[in-house]
């Protein structure tokens, strides 16, 4: 009889981890139908959520990152690190998978430090333009090294790296065939622009702020506005709902619809939202969260603006450019044409399949 494939994934503390992680679990599901998951996050975080309603089980471990201040989190670490390699160990052990997958976060990094030290294959995903620390740390072990973007031989070992991209939702492939859909779904105006503006699944504070303050503005250039201001934001926000060509959402579950009728997108740079928007191939205006570790979603935004495929315009810079840059790129159809296009040809929509064909290598 033949052996049964077993598989760790492990990747958490934001959305941007969670995804990718459970896209491969999927991908893998698909190939090989009797095969075992096992996720392994970190014990308060949204994994231990996402994982179960996506149909995995998951084990928590007691670990989170370092501050970059001295705080009892930091003198907790020791401890927590040494918990999660033992538990970890324990349930490698137990379970005895073929592969572990990491997709970030610190969790993943006990997992695949103890995979290694055991002898059993890994592979990394890479979401960022510029790595985590836990990646960094992983990648002298890790067999394979799968990331979204050019030049992180400056990060990894060069012979271990494979541009695949990030997994994306695969609804989002062809998403403008569904403008009238969409359109009708939201119960918008054909012959307006509509511009999406997104802040991630939280909300994100500064990019709300801004929509609050200029909304007359928007609404006077003859623009429809699909607004997700977040979870943590609906209730500050709701009451816009009651002007004409506004819709504000807490989440927008048909993500596939809301790019479908957008002309024009102000995002955050996360690296999921980065690789959305290329496959989406929409005008962009990127405005970078400041409070990520490492900045990376500074430096994500920088590499599509390098390729002259996006707008990227920082918080501190809101009040002073943000009106301008809008009323020219909603005006000029040019130059709405050229973001997207050369947006588009960053897209990398076969990533999910990649990653899963150099997870096969390893078995």
């Amino acid at each position: 009889m033949e052996k049964k494939l077993k598989f760790i994934i492990s990747g958490g503390g934001t959305g941007g981890h969670i995804y990718p992680a459970i896209a491969i679990a999927n991908e893998l599901k698909y190939r090989f139908h009797d095969a075992e998951f096992l996720f392994v996050g970190a014990k308060d975080k949204m994994e231990m959520q996402k994982v179960p309603q996506a149909g995995y089980d998951i084990k928590g471990l007691w670990i989170s990152g370092i501050q970059r201040k001295i705080t009892l989190q930091n003198v907790m670490f020791p401890f927590k690190l040494t918990s999660s390699l033992w538990k970890s160990y324990r349930i490698i052990k137990k379970f005895k998978p073929d592969v572990v997958i990491g997709t970030g976060g610190f969790a993943s990094g006990a997992v695949l430090k103890v995979a290694t030290m055991l002898g059993i294959p890994t592979l990394i995903q890479e979401q960022n333009s510029f790595p985590g620390i836990t990646n960094k740390l992983l990648a002298k072990k890790a067999n394979t090294i799968c990331v979204a973007y050019e030049g992180l031989e400056k990060f990894f070992p060069k012979e271990k790296l494979i541009i695949t991209g990030n997994p994306v939702r695969q609804d989002l492939l062809n998403s403008d065939d569904k403008r009238f859909e969409a359109l009708t779904y939201f119960e918008l105006d054909s012959t307006k622009r509509t511009l999406l503006v997104l802040g991630g699944s939280l909300g994100a504070r500064r990019i709300n702020q801004l929509i609050a303050k200029e909304i007359d503005f928007l609404l006077a250039l003859g623009v429809q506005i699909i607004w997700q201001c977040g979870k943590l934001y609906f209730e500050e926000y709701n009451h816009f709902n009651t002007k004409e060509n506004v819709h504000v959402f807490a989440f927008i579950d048909k993500m596939d619809f809301a790019y479908a009728a957008a002309d024009v997108i102000i995002s955050r740079s996360g690296a999921s939202s980065v690789s959305e928007l290329c496959i989406v191939g929409k005008p962009t205006i990127f405005i970078p969260s400041p409070n990520v570790s490492e900045d990376h979603q500074t430096k994500n935004a920088q590499a599509i603006l390098d390729k002259k495929a996006a707008i990227l315009l920082k918080e501190r810079d809101l009040d002073i450019d943000f009106k301008n840059i809008f009323a020219d790129l909603i005006s000029n159809d040019e130059k709405q044409a050229k973001l997207s296009k050369k947006i588009y040809k960053l897209a990398l929509p076969n990533a999910t399949n990649e990653i899963v064909d150099e997870i096969e290598k390893l078995l």
